[in-house]
């Protein structure tokens, strides 16, 4: 892992560009250490330097924990296939025309998260390894998808927090069974791109013993800022 640039923020939190490999990454770290770790991913090809992302894992830090965000393939940046952008656009073509995307979504979500996976842990990996950076970990993110897989997949995942705004494949929805670890789940009610009843069947299939919903009015952005302040402290019980 190289660190390529570094500043010191007015809250304190200390965030560095970071690059392993081809993987770009961002690391906002508190004033204090120890800190326990939050994964913190994204989807729909968004770049990790997108303002809301960036406010929630600024706001995280603050919070005494080290964040971490990549740019996993396809994302930001970095370059797409052209299968993917073709996808992508064929995608856009039959939501104009209001005609079933799920099959599409299966082609286009499901090998991002198959390509994700490793690339985040490899960064885990090369993050647990840095000083003032300790177990446990958590997830966070808009990318249930990917969060599934890594739960499942990653036994160092401690606790997650999934927000409900992102199309999950069916093999995702299969792992979500084997889940165990305490999971605070995010639904916007009105989300215009995620059936809401599919939101809930997901919910309950985590298997966690310990879950936890919380849905608030308005489309797949509303979620309201208060529920970042919540997140944190769900993390608080189980990281820290």
């Amino acid at each position: 892992m190289r660190f390529t640039s570094e500043q010191r923020l007015d809250d304190g939190v200390l965030e560095r560009e970071f690059t392993l490999g081809e993987i770009p990454g961002t690391l906002w770290t508190p004033g204090s250490a120890p800190a326990p770790l939050v994964l913190m991913a994204h989807n729909n090809g968004l770049p990790k330097a997108e303002p809301r992302l960036v406010a929630r894992a600024r706001y995280t830090a603050a919070r005494g924990y080290a964040v971490a965000g990549i740019d996993a393939a396809g994302c930001g940046d970095r370059p797409r296939s052209a299968a993917e952008e073709q996808a992508r656009a064929d995608l856009r073509r039959a939501r104009r025309a209001g005609e079933p995307v799920d099959e599409m979504l299966e082609s286009l979500v499901g090998p991002m998260v198959e390509n994700a996976v490793p690339e985040w842990r490899t960064t885990l990996d090369a993050l647990l390894e840095l000083p003032g950076i300790g177990g446990p970990v958590g997830y966070s993110g808009g990318w249930a998808a990917l969060g599934i897989r890594l739960a499942v997949a990653e036994p160092r995942i401690a606790a997650a927090v999934f927000f409900a705004g992102g199309y999950v494949p069916r093999a995702q929805r299969e792992e979500a069974r084997q889940i165990t670890v305490p999971l605070l789940f995010l639904l916007q009610w009105d989300d215009e791109g995620n059936p809401r009843q599919r939101a809930l069947d997901l919910f309950g299939s985590f298997g966690s013993t310990e879950k936890t919903l919380h849905a608030n009015a308005g489309g797949h952005t509303g979620t309201p800022w208060f529920e970042l302040a919540d997140a944190c402290r769900f993390l608080d019980r189980h990281l820290k």
